[in-house]
């Protein structure tokens, strides 16, 4: 006899799929016809199997995702916590801006922890998302301070932490989590980044909900995977929203046109000079981009 269940995708390795169903993580196989339709599972995927009463059990259907990222493969995400540090690597508001505007572009709320905020201060970075409307959380491994309000942050969610290689990310996991033992890497001096330690995403059931660690990336990915549309960026960051109908010209970009009240808000100190230098930069990036160029 064979089951038909449905589950949560936990993790793939070499062509095999971990899925949840039913308080038991099965090893699947999937289906062929997976590649012919160009689908690509990924965890987080809800999907369908079939479980034989021997053999492998097989991944059949990959239900409609609600959102999903594509440098960390990752779907139906509720919230993106984005680790930064203070120092070592030194953080670049531009990477973070495209990290929080993916999230909110693709229905995630982003949440900002700054992580070493006992080897510096993170005074600056957090004058500079107080006015953006996204959740910023220091976070320190010596005393761990922010963790008990990053831990309420997971309650029945799908949460993945995602950042740059060598924030410590995976020692703000291994604090939340002791049991998950996670590998940490030390910074390289001469490059000025951590060494790669997680290799593949994979969730972790808690609190309720899923955790997901994931590899460090670099800039490239985001700006080769994660491309926002011109006229869609402006949505994606969450400060602008209360000035956008107020411009003098309804084809403003917002960039530094007169009459623009998104400019004019900034002037006044109403957002940050350092978020709108980033969606500047991001806005041309891709303001001469066709939809096949994506």
């Amino acid at each position: 006899m064979t089951l038909t269940k449905e589950g949560i995708i936990l993790k793939s390795i070499g062509g095999f799929y971990y899925v949840e169903a039913s308080d038991t993580v099965y090893e699947c196989k999937a289906r062929g016809n997976f590649r012919k339709k160009g689908v690509k599972p990924v965890a987080g995927d809800k999907v369908i199997i079939t479980v034989p009463d021997s053999g492998y059990c097989a991944l059949e259907e990959v239900l409609p995702r609600r959102n999903s990222i594509i440098r960390p493969p990752l779907a139906n995400i509720d919230t993106l916590v984005i680790v930064v540090s203070t120092c070592n690597p030194t953080p670049s508001t531009l990477v973070i801006d495209k990290m929080t505007a993916c999230a909110v572009h693709k229905g995630i709320e982003p949440v900002i922890v700054i992580s070493k905020s006992d080897l510096a201060s993170s005074d600056k970075l957090k004058e500079i998302y107080s006015l953006s409307g996204i959740k910023t959380i220091e976070f320190s491994a010596v005393d761990k301070r922010g963790l008990d309000e990053i831990r309420s942050l997971l309650g029945g969610k799908v949460t993945a932490f995602i950042g740059n290689t060598g924030v410590g990310k995976s020692t703000l996991l291994n604090a939340l989590f002791p049991n998950l033992s996670l590998e940490t890497g030390e910074i390289s001096v001469k490059l000025g980044r951590g060494r790669h330690t997680t290799r593949s995403v994979e969730l972790f059931k808690s609190e309720g909900g899923y955790v997901a660690d994931t590899p460090g990336f670099s800039t490239v990915d985001l700006e080769r995977y994660e491309v926002i549309e011109k006229d869609d960026l402006k949505y994606a960051f969450p400060e602008f929203s209360k000035y956008l109908d107020k411009c003098r010209f309804s084809t403003c970009s917002h960039t530094c046109e007169k009459g623009c009240a998104v400019v004019e808000a900034l002037q006044k100190g109403q957002i940050s000079l350092f978020r709108h230098q980033s969606y500047v930069a991001m806005y041309n990036e891709v303001k001469d981009l066709k939809k096949w160029e994506q």
